[in-house]
């Protein structure tokens, strides 16, 4: 029996770092249209673009943050919007009153801004929007991972890309990389322009190939884009490195993970720091294996579906529902927004969750939880559907066109 931990006490996620000796874009279409007429139908109208007030209003908002403000009062023109929801990240919500301003004045419309956390793409709150009674949600700094053809209202899609020093980071690399080193480069949407843009200066002629850049892809997602949850698998044979271009280390992680044998390196477009960056594989592997055999000896499941935007899958739910079940499994079905130690204790006659969420809450705070709490991968592991993870594998493809986030069984190759 597993001691209680003690949810007064607050716990750091498991982030995989550890100290390790000195070795030497645009915004989504928001409807859907013929090949060849998608051009014409998303065109700003020049008015619009020539418009000296808008362009004026727009100046209040950071140069190097393309709000695609144009963009926004061109779609909720177009849609006839009359109550339109903004959605973004804590990090830009000092924005969202600037924004909200601009819509107001040149679209005529009543604007909502959601104070609710945004994690990311997928916590997209379209059913709140429509609960507020909005016809038309606008959703910062993420990219498309929920299709717009399955949302309950209209939805634009604003990427902000950042515009950053690219002359310091082609440098950056050029200084720390052999003439010819084969990088895989990526990053959130933000900086997807400037990975682009850099591949094709540095393989240019006039560069002669100083280095290979190739921005992976998993699909659906964009080449040299990567999430948390979602990254291109990388052959060591094919990679002398890969490259994140971002802060933090989230995203970067979920690459770390999928590709152990690749060595990783991450770019900071605000300080300018680069740094080598390691994870403790072997220790994550191992938590996660004793989690999965404890989670097996459990005979009463909590299967809980994430209700934080578009988190949850109903259909990889039902699924697992059916085959716990089968397995002889007692399957208690929860929902919740947030998921949290506190949270689940209060289930005390539940032996192990299985939460289809976010993978990353298994993979990074499991420990701090007082019972097994498993992704829908590993749970499938578990009852023997899928490969085991193994301290040179660990899937990361929650929201890969065919992954568990869509409701599907990724087909792996051995």
């Amino acid at each position: 029996m597993s001691p209680a931990v003690d949810t007064t006490q607050r716990r750091r996620r498991f982030v995989g770092s550890r100290e390790q000796d000195e070795k030497g874009g645009r915004s989504a279409v928001i409807i859907r249209a013929k090949k060849g007429a998608s051009r014409l139908i998303n065109q700003i109208p020049q008015e619009i673009l020539d418009d000296e007030e808008l362009k004026e209003a727009a100046r209040l908002l950071p140069s190097n943050y393309n709000f695609e403000i144009h963009k926004t009062v061109w779609n909720v023109r177009k849609n006839n919007a009359k109550r339109v929801c903004l959605q973004m990240p804590e990090g830009l919500l000092i924005y969202s009153m600037v924004i909200a301003d601009i819509i107001e004045q040149f679209c005529n419309a009543e604007v909502v801004v959601m104070g609710d956390v945004s994690y990311g793409a997928c916590c997209i709150d379209d059913y709140t929007a429509r609960a507020l009674d909005c016809d038309m949600i606008v959703h910062y700094a993420h990219s498309c991972l929920v299709p717009i053809d399955v949302t309950k209202i209209k939805v634009l899609y604003v990427f902000v890309t950042i515009v950053i020093d690219e002359g310091h980071l082609m440098r950056t690399l050029t200084r720390n990389f052999e003439h010819g080193t084969r990088l895989a480069v990526f990053g959130t949407i933000q900086f997807n322009p400037t990975i682009h843009s850099i591949k094709s200066k540095l393989e240019g002629p006039e560069s002669d190939k100083l280095l290979y850049i190739t921005p992976p892809q998993i699909s659906p997602l964009s080449k040299g884009e990567v999430l948390g949850c979602t990254s291109a698998h990388l052959d060591p044979n094919q990679f002398d490195a890969m490259v994140y271009i971002g802060d933090g280390r989230f995203h970067l992680e979920s690459a770390m993970i999928h590709n152990p044998s690749v060595p990783a390196y991450r770019y900071d477009p605000y300080s300018r720091k680069f740094t080598r960056e390691y994870y403790a594989q072997e220790e994550m592997v191992q938590v996660r294996s004793d989690a999965v055999r404890r989670a097996s000896e459990a005979k009463k499941i909590g299967l809980i579906l994430g209700a934080l935007g578009r988190q949850g899958n109903p259909v990889t739910v039902e699924r697992l529902e059916k085959q716990l079940t089968h397995a002889g499994k007692t399957v208690i079905k929860i929902i919740l927004s947030e998921i949290f130690p506190g949270k689940l204790a209060m289930f005390d006659d539940i032996d192990a969750f299985v939460q289809v969420a976010c993978p990353r809450l298994s993979i990074d705070w499991g420990y701090a939880f007082h019972k097994p709490l498993l992704t829908p991968y590993e749970a499938m592991v578990m009852l023997g559907e899928e490969q085991k993870f193994e301290k040179d594998f660990y899937p990361m493809d929650y929201y890969a066109k065919d992954g568990y986030g869509r409701g599907k069984k990724p087909e792996r190759g051995d």
